[in-house]
């Protein structure tokens, strides 16, 4: 009996224990998705914030690789300029090679011409040397002694003492050689000249090839360190476009995880859609919350913010705010989880980062209807109502709708 009594008195207290360990759990699972929601919204900031950064330094990289390309194109303009320089000199070089050349060719038409001179003055000097020994031994007294008077050969044949008392065929030979001296010591100064005027034409060349040479391997230095540095800056601007692409990617799929998690949380505790606020406009308002961003507001990563922002709790009812047919509504890039209604007219409004889209393309909707729900889905901060007003395709206050 007591046994029984004991038994009957535990099975409820066994009951109770399991069904308060149920309801704990199922209190438990919204709190633990809020948790995942929050450390995914957390991580989705981080994430932001990086490519807030990433974005940041390719500015700056982009920047760097456009004046090192100026400078490039300065230096290939300054290098194409060298290469005009080049030709003239060329053209100097042509004319002065030229030159040589005939300084060389007359060089030495001169030289054989001096060979040729100096091999007759000395047979010149030679018979002449002769004829004054036969002279001198035909016992001559006056001729031996003007010739014993002058102070050397030079001095002897130059004499019109010595000149007056030779015969004319010994006058010739004098003749000879005094044409001969003198002819070679012309061409000994012409050859001089030529010397000097090809070492100087020679030495122009060289300096004109060494001073384009020197200063177009400098530029070309120069233009090849900066082509290297620019390519480098290159290699870092894609490696971080790439790091920013990951970061989008893991942003996107973060916020798909969080509309997920929050579409979970909002079917066990769906919040009410509250009153319609109507405006002076021929919209109402799509939700009742807190107007964070302005039409238009610049942003880092926009220079006009294309609608207005209003923040709400994730799972808020989200209004149609005019009747009409729906366009859109999909998953689209930034917006996240995005409808369109048309309205007429070339007129539609558009909601983005909703957490969860309650119509479809194609279905009919009355101003007021609920179309989905408040989340933080695709490029977003937090959970709030992206809202956009368009005419004919081209984006437009929204205020002045409403």
């Amino acid at each position: 009996m007591n046994n029984t009594k004991l038994n009957h008195t535990r099975v409820p207290a066994a009951i109770s224990a399991a069904l308060l360990t149920c309801a704990l759990a199922v209190a438990l699972v919204p709190s633990a998705g809020a948790q995942s929601v929050s450390s995914m919204r957390s991580e989705i900031e981080r994430a932001k914030a990086k490519i807030d950064a990433k974005e940041g330094k390719a500015k700056v990289l982009t920047s760097r690789i456009g004046a090192l390309s100026g400078r490039i194109r300065g230096i290939e303009g300054g290098i194409n300029k060298l290469r005009g320089q080049e030709a003239g000199v060329q053209a100097r070089l042509d004319g002065a090679v030229a030159e040589l050349r005939a300084i060389q060719a007359d060089q030495r038409k001169a030289e054989s011409r001096l060979a040729k001179l100096k091999a007759r003055l000395s047979h010149s000097r030679k018979v002449l040397a002769k004829r004054l020994l036969e002279l001198y031994q035909s016992d001559r007294p006056d001729l031996i002694t003007v010739v014993l008077k002058t102070d050397g050969f030079a001095q002897l044949i130059e004499s019109r003492e010595f000149l007056s008392r030779i015969g004319d065929q010994d006058r010739a030979i004098i003749t000879t050689v005094k044409s001969d001296r003198d002819e070679t010591a012309t061409l000994a100064k012409r050859l001089a000249k030529i010397e000097a005027r090809r070492q100087k034409v020679a030495a122009s060349i060289k300096a004109d090839r060494d001073r384009i040479a020197s200063v177009r391997n400098g530029l070309e230095s120069r233009q090849q360190a900066w082509k290297d540095a620019r390519s480098a800056r290159r290699s870092a601007l894609a490696s971080i476009r790439d790091q920013q692409q990951d970061l989008h990617d893991r942003v996107d799929s973060l916020e798909t995880d969080v509309a997920r998690v929050t579409g979970q949380l909002q079917s066990s505790a769906p919040l009410p859609a509250g009153p319609v606020r109507a405006g002076s406009g021929q919209f109402i308002w799509p939700i009742n919350g807190t107007l964070t961003s302005p039409f238009c507001e610049s942003r880092s990563w926009e220079s006009c913010h294309p609608g207005i922002d209003i923040a709400a709790p994730t799972g808020t009812p989200i209004r149609a705010a005019g009747s009409g047919t729906v366009q859109l509504a999909g998953w689209t890039g930034g917006y996240g989880n995005f409808t369109c209604i048309g309205h007429g007219g070339g007129v539609s409004s558009c909601y983005g980062h909703q957490s969860a889209i309650q119509v479809s393309v194609g279905q009919g909707v009355s101003k007021g209807q609920v179309i989905g729900l408040v989340g933080s889905t695709g490029f977003s901060t937090g959970p709030h109502l992206h809202f956009e007003v368009r005419v004919n395709g081209s984006i437009t206050n929204p205020m002045n709708w409403l």
